[in-house]
């Protein structure tokens, strides 16, 4: 059955970036793309919606189709008009939604209107693919932003109009936290007014994410692992029950990862590129790592390396209260990220106590994040909670065995060394605390130092993994936008 897909998000890698959900719109649409050639039948090229924000650099060539007009969600009426922009992607159509009064702004959220924003967005998509006339078999929907969707597609069965009808809706959940919570008195904003029933069991507003989990036809995490957490009152942010509610609809599929972008054999930026049966140029990398961070590059101590947003989830702070340990046991620290004052404080006073032992490096450096995944000995992912996690992959890809706590999308893509018989991928913990990750850290530490060929071995296994989105996550994904059609048309 070939089917027609089309996408509706808030962020789209290079166009428009604050965290992974851009990589994974991106990747996954670029992979949908090259599946027709092994007969696994898309009707078209994908087509992703996105908001034209003031920040989006509109290619040359770019197509602009004539305006359309939709109605001001807020007020019923006032139209508002509708710039659609088509850019050819790799294997995928990226088209824009150009509505100045709701995207010409600074930042991409955290505007008071934000739930007319994203109704607008929603709105005028749908509008294009209504004007297209080429019915859309699911509409592939991500995160909070596009839960407009399903309120939309419902005022269009209350007004009769039949085109979405037999159009299914898939919600990808990338993040739990934000819920898009709308006040009561706010509806109006996403053209639902007073309809109380929209929101729940819940007088007080609306909550969009819950929406979109209530109406949409299938929904999935972006890890078997997350999905199950989300399951629990620990993980699931409130949405638990809802989700349990879904059956066997809510499943997880793990993230792929870009093996053309994150590739130690053609990677330009690292001091020398290697591959799995020729790994040895690796060394390079790490003097050369330990070089530029004023480390003595023939100390053989291990090098762990950590980078991310420093936010509580990610675990900055269960390595700054283990370095001490760590310091004493001869390993070294190199830490790249920036976010909360509060996690980065302890490694700045680290650093400058320890200047040839560990390395802050407090701001958002894209090459600087290659070196490190090339020159460290071991990478840190040590998260209270990690949807799927995409470092643990690049590090993999590599050959830096990973460093994790056992969960979410990190449960289901390293596998523990020990755990495994020798035959694992990197090492794991389960207590979110100083000691575990410690105790984790110095396990791998040992086996470097007194097995240098069972560790070369494991750096191979790394490198052997495959992430890739073609191979791996694209057609588990078709295989459910087909299931999705059929539940819809049945």
């Amino acid at each position: 059955m070939a089917i027609r897909i089309a996408m509706l998000a808030a962020e789209c890698e290079p166009w428009a970036k604050t965290g992974g959900l851009a990589d994974v719109v991106d990747a996954l649409a670029r992979a949908l793309g090259r599946l027709p050639e092994a007969g696994l039948g898309l009707a078209t090229p994908v087509d992703v919606f996105l908001p034209r924000y003031r920040s989006v650099a509109v290619p040359a060539g770019a197509e602009v189709e004539p305006p359309l007009w939709i109605d001001n969600p807020a007020t019923g009426g006032d139209p508002l008009e509708v710039h659609v922009i088509n850019v050819q992607a790799d294997g995928y159509w990226l088209r824009l939604i150009d509505v100045p009064t709701a995207f010409d702004r600074a930042g991409f959220y955290d505007h008071p209107d934000d739930p007319w924003r994203f109704a607008v967005f929603c709105r005028a998509a749908l509008a294009v693919m209504r004007r297209d006339e080429l019915p859309i078999d699911v509409l592939h929907i991500h995160d909070w932003h596009t839960g407009p969707v399903l309120l939309e597609r419902a005022r269009a069965d209350l007004a009769g109009d039949r085109f979405f009808a037999r159009t299914a809706v898939m919600l990808t959940l990338h993040n739990l936290a934000y819920h898009g919570w709308v006040p009561r008195d706010q509806l109006f904003q996403l053209g639902v007014g007073a309809r109380t029933a929209l929101a729940g069991a819940n007088p007080d507003g609306l909550d969009l994410l819950l929406t979109a989990i209530e109406g949409a036809d299938l929904i999935n995490t972006v890890s078997p692992g997350f999905a199950a957490e989300a399951l629990t009152e620990a993980f699931g942010m409130g949405l638990d029950a809802a989700l349990a509610a879904k059956g066997d609809r809510y499943f997880g599929i793990l993230n792929g990862l870009d093996t053309g972008l994150w590739n130690p054999a053609d990677d330009t930026v690292i001091a020398a590129t290697y591959e799995l049966d020729a790994i040895g140029p690796k060394a390079i990398c790490r003097a050369d790592l330990l070089t530029r961070v004023g480390f003595d590059p023939s100390d053989d101590g291990l090098v762990a390396g950590m980078i991310g947003r420093m936010d509580p989830q990610k675990g900055f702070d269960l390595l700054a209260g283990g370095a001490a340990d760590l310091l004493a046991a001869g390993v070294r620290i190199v830490v790249q990220g920036s976010g909360h004052a509060s996690l980065a404080d302890p490694f700045r006073a680290l650093a400058a106590a320890n200047p040839n032992r560990v390395a802050l490096i407090e701001r958002f450096d894209r090459e600087m994040a290659r070196r490190i995944y090339a020159g460290s000995d071991v990478f840190l992912m040590p998260s209270r909670f990690e949807p799927c996690g995409q470092g643990q992959m690049i590090a993999l890809r590599y050959g830096t065995p990973p460093v994790v706590r056992r969960t979410g999308g990190l449960a289901d893509s390293v596998f523990d060394n020990d755990e495994f018989g020798g035959r694992g991928t990197g090492f794991s913990f389960d207590a979110a605390s100083s000691a575990a990750l410690v105790g984790c850290i110095l396990r791998a530490a040992r086996l470097r130092a007194l097995a240098p060929a069972e560790w070369a071995a494991l750096q191979r296994r790394a490198m052997a993994q495959d992430f890739g989105w073609v191979t791996g996550s694209a057609p588990q994904y078709l295989v459910a936008y087909r299931r999705a059609a059929v539940l819809r048309r049945t």
